[in-house]
């Protein structure tokens, strides 16, 4: 593993690194931000944060505003990138799959199959990586934007007690309905509907047991992807027919951008500290 940068941010520490990746098939940039805490020898919990189509690591560390609050409430943030990278990576002349868009699953299909497992990269790979390296504790969030909020609430539900709590900024929420959710489900996962299932919010929280994972969604009622993209109404509906412990708040004005995440990303910080006992 190898440093690329490092900036000093709220007297934590803001670093970037390159690693290979065993199960990605690639070499791999992640960032993360190491409050005070952290630097003075205690173990810290950690929030994964996953962003969304067309991303890096980049775009939640520049842009949310996080590290203040971070630094004041002791967590550590992790933020991937959002897909294997390379001259040899399978890619698509288009934004919404390929490089920038590998939707936190497992592809099955060829060529995807040899590079885009993110999930498995989110899930085991980097947690381990993460947990062997810095001084952070088992204890972890997840949350995440847009496709990246999906891939938050996918993993979390598929993976009860795994994280103590999950939110969301504009997810996907219902994939399997969607045409972003449809074009990457056949892409990488090829036909089957069963399968794609094991990756729409809406259908694994129909389907939850017992240990159920708290969790935070904001939508902004100005984003021009609500209607056809996002569809919360779908979450809603199913989280009011299960009971399911995930609130989901409505915002007027706000729309798709990091302007909205800023706004509330104190509120979201907030809320998994308190379900980290942080």
């Amino acid at each position: 593993m190898e440093m690329i940068s490092q900036n000093k941010v709220f007297d934590g520490w803001h670093k970037q690194y390159e690693h290979d990746s065993a199960v990605l098939n690639c070499r791999m940039r992640f960032a993360i931000y190491l409050p005070p805490k952290a630097a003075q020898g205690a173990e810290v919990p950690v929030l994964y944060w996953l962003s969304g189509l067309t991303c890096t690591d980049e775009n939640f560390m520049q842009k949310a505003g996080a590290q203040r609050i971070a630094a004041e409430l002791g967590i550590a943030i992790v933020a991937p990138d959002t897909s294997p990278r390379g001259d040899n990576v399978a890619d698509e002349d288009r934004y919404d799959l390929g490089k920038g868009a590998g939707f936190y699953v497992n592809a099955t299909q060829e060529p995807w199959s040899k590079h885009y497992h993110m999930y498995d990269y989110v899930v085991k790979e980097l947690p381990e990586l993460i947990e062997a390296t810095f001084p952070v504790s088992s204890k972890k969030a997840i949350a995440g934007h847009s496709m990246g909020g999906h891939g938050a609430l996918t993993i979390a539900l598929k993976n009860p007690g795994m994280f103590t709590s999950v939110s969301a900024f504009s997810p996907i929420t219902n994939p399997i309905n969607c045409p972003w959710g449809q074009t990457a489900f056949t892409t990488y996962l090829g036909n089957d509907r069963e399968l794609w299932k094991q990756h729409d919010s809406c259908e694994l929280i129909a389907a939850a047991g017992d240990v159920r994972t708290p969790a935070l969604v904001d939508q902004g009622e100005a984003d021009n992807f609500l209607v056809e993209q996002l569809k919360p109404e779908a979450l809603e509906a199913v989280v009011a027919e299960t009971g399911y412990p995930l609130t989901l708040r409505l915002h007027s004005g706000y729309d798709h951008s990091y302007y909205f995440i800023s706004s509330f990303i104190e509120e979201h910080l907030r809320f998994h500290a308190e379900n980290l006992g942080a």
